[in-house]
């Protein structure tokens, strides 16, 4: 099965297309603010990639939280039932192209839309 996205076919199979409308779609995320000190959460669409978990910025570098794990990469984040402490990291898509382009498929497959500036989380052990 096939489905349309942005003037390409991305292969989707039957068990990706039933994964994906089980996985939650928001992902909740806690940076510590750079200024203030404090937690700040957002709510944020993100995809699940080889144990890592991935966000995308549509304001880049000018998102409040983009800046604040810029200046702290400790975050806490949950995804569904599961909380995670971790680091983030911000994805330059010319320095990681193959990473991006995988982020950036899955994104358009679960929500039709990955413009914008990749950050990584990774859980701590």
């Amino acid at each position: 099965m096939y489905k349309y996205r942005r003037a390409w076919l991305l292969p989707v199979s039957m068990d990706q297309m039933l994964m994906q409308s089980e996985e939650p779609q928001f992902l909740y995320l806690t940076t510590t603010g750079w200024k203030t000190g404090n937690p700040h959460e957002i709510e944020i669409w993100y995809v699940a990639y080889n144990g890592a978990y991935y966000l995308v910025s549509e304001r880049e570098r000018g998102a409040h939280w983009v800046q604040n794990v810029e200046h702290n990469p400790a975050v806490a984040f949950r995804v569904g039932d599961q909380s995670f402490h971790g680091k983030a990291r911000l994805i330059e898509r010319q320095a990681e192209p193959e990473l991006a382009r995988q982020v950036a498929a899955l994104m358009d497959a679960k929500y039709e839309w990955s413009d914008g500036l990749i950050v990584e989380l990774k859980p701590s052990n």
